[in-house]
């Protein structure tokens, strides 16, 4: 039986919605376009967000089509673009490499949850792991020698989605690797720091009965609130007063940032950068120009010097 208490979400959905038939006409539909290229704030939203967010869009009005609830394909009938915006990362505020280091050992100092979280923000700067990647790690994953490189092998991730979105009711969600097969894996070599600090992790907390190497307090899975709280500690503790009013190293994610920064000005080739980071060549490019720039200077320099050598 229907109860006839009014639904407040219900009513919020119809007073805030459209008639379908609305989408026909193609001012309505540049105005839901326009909509797709921002954030909730306001700000221009990131070009990978607001392509994954026109897809959306256009496979639902692709259904309308097929179920006869419109003629045609409105976003044929107008002629729009995305704005152009700026994806490639501010270096200013990517911390460098005592900057990282320091960070990563202030975490340790946040008493036993730091203890506990240490290698996860080690995964995040030594094997640039994204942190779902990071979360969602065990000790069969890794390959770790008593001496010299070890090995990561990543196969899933663990976005933070939301309890409203996931079939399990968790407020994240397991699937394979970002803009991968469900299935793909990608092997990330790691230096010999971070082989240390697993093994250290493992012999001081164990793993969950899963095999998790990082979870939350009780246990259970580790969202990011519980990081993330840390991390700003983490900055107070490192920064200067005016470098902490700053975006840098704001959020865990910069730490990422820092290590795949780390393997292109150290004249790593873009390919296997892009390889161990799980990044199209494109993205890196776009993400990383700077930092392929000072690589690519370097590469020149080789260049030459191989060239007055034969000159000789």
């Amino acid at each position: 039986m229907r109860s006839g208490r009014p639904n407040p979400r219900s009513d919020l959905r119809h007073r805030k919605s459209v008639d379908i038939t609305s989408l026909s006409t193609p001012s309505v539909v540049r105005t839901a376009l326009d909509a797709l290229s921002l954030k909730m704030d306001g700000t221009p939203a990131a070009e990978n967000t607001v392509k994954r967010k026109l897809l959306i869009f256009s496979n639902c009005l692709r259904y309308a089509v097929e179920r006869e609830l419109l003629p045609s394909l409105p976003l044929e009938k107008v002629d729009w673009a995305p704005p152009e915006s700026d994806d490639e990362i501010d270096f200013r505020y990517v911390p460098g490499p005592k900057l990282a280091k320091a960070l990563i050992h202030a975490v340790s100092e946040q008493g036993d949850r730091g203890r506990h979280l240490k290698a996860f923000f080690g995964c995040l700067y030594y094997a640039a792991n994204r942190p779902g990647e990071a979360t969602n790690l065990r000790e069969e994953d890794f390959t770790l020698p008593e001496e010299g490189w070890g090995e990561v092998l990543l196969s899933q991730s663990t976005p933070r989605v939301g309890s409203g979105w996931t079939d399990t009711g968790e407020s994240f969600d397991t699937r394979g690797l970002e803009k991968r097969a469900r299935k793909a894996t990608r092997p990330v070599p790691i230096p010999p720091v971070l082989v240390r600090m697993i093994r250290e992790h493992i012999k001081e907390f164990g793993t969950a009965e899963d095999g998790r190497l990082f979870r939350a307090v009780q246990g259970g899975h580790l969202l990011s609130k519980d990081y993330g709280e840390l991390w700003q500690a983490v900055r107070l503790a490192v920064l200067t007063e005016s470098e902490a009013t700053t975006p840098l190293a704001d959020v865990p994610y910069s730490l990422r940032h820092a290590g795949v920064s780390l393997w292109l000005e150290s004249g790593v080739a873009p390919a296997e950068v892009a390889r161990r980071a799980g990044h199209s060549i494109a993205v890196l490019f776009r993400f990383y120009a700077k930092a392929i720039h000072h690589s690519q200077q370097r590469a020149n320099e080789q260049i030459q010097r191989a060239l007055e050598a034969a000159e000789e």
